[in-house]
This record gives structure tokens, C-alpha cells and sequence, in this order.
């Protein structure tokens, strides 16, 4: 399996610092919105690769490892792990910064499936690597 971002250096997809409206009862931030970024990181991975407008349609393996507390810099990288003929899985993993940065926390993965989408809204075959 070649893509283009597969020969690309890790970097974040995404880095976001979470707020205060961000955190719940006990001082970690909502797994929603642990959620949300990863959906957003991986679907600007998936439309790269499909070439135009994806949706998630499923996750398929998610597993929260430890905490996101409020002054953590999350940094979410995303991959290809495996393509079909209009769909793609992307394997989402997220880091927390903490410390001022002297410690970086692996915080959760998962694989999350993304479709391509034609313009009336109907997956469509993903374009040649």
C-alpha cells in the first residue's frame, strides 16, 4: 500500500490546545471532544487522498489510554492504514503535550473509515495512486 502521504515525514495532522469549556467533572477533557479532532484530522488525510469530499462512516477500534488534562498541547496524526475501492481506513493517533513539553503522553488511537463522495452525495471509486 503506497500513498503519497505514506512517504511523508510524521507531523501532526492537527495541534489544538484545549479550553476551559473543554473539561469536565473531573478535570480531563470529554472524550467527544477528543472525538471531534480526530474525525477532523482524519478527514483532511482522507480527502487528500480521495481527491475531494469524504465521509466517516465508521470506527472501528477506538481505545482511550490516558487523560487529556486542560494545558495539554494535543498534537493528531493521522495515516493510511488501508485502502478499498472507495473507502479508506485512517489510523488516528493522539499525543498530549504536557509540562511545557517536557513530557509527551500517547492519549488514544483509533481506526476510523472514511468514504469517497461523488457529488450527489454516493461513494464514488477513490483516484488511482
Amino acid at each position: 500500500m503506497t500513498d503519497k502521504l505514506a512517504d511523508c515525514p510524521r507531523e501532526p495532522i492537527l495541534r489544538v490546545v484545549p479550553a476551559p469549556a473543554d473539561i469536565n467533572s473531573n478535570g480531563h477533557i470529554f472524550g467527544g471532544w477528543v472525538l471531534s479532532q480526530m474525525d477532523i484530522a482524519g478527514g483532511i488525510v482522507a480527502a487528500r487522498i480521495a481527491q475531494g469530499p469524504t465521509a466517516t462512516v465508521a470506527i472501528e477500534a477506538m481505545e482511550f489510554i490516558a487523560p487529556i488534562l486542560l494545558r495539554d498541547i494535543i498534537s493528531v496524526y493521522a495515516n493510511l492504514e488501508r485502502r478499498g475501492r472507495t473507502s479508506m481506513g485512517i489510523r488516528i493517533e493522539v499525543v498530549a503535550t504536557r509540562g511545557r513539553g517536557e513530557e509527551q503522553v500517547k492519549v488514544t488511537e483509533g481506526l476510523f473509515t472514511f468514504v469517497a463522495l461523488d457529488e450527489n452525495h454516493r461513494p464514488r471509486p477513490l483516484p488511482p495512486v
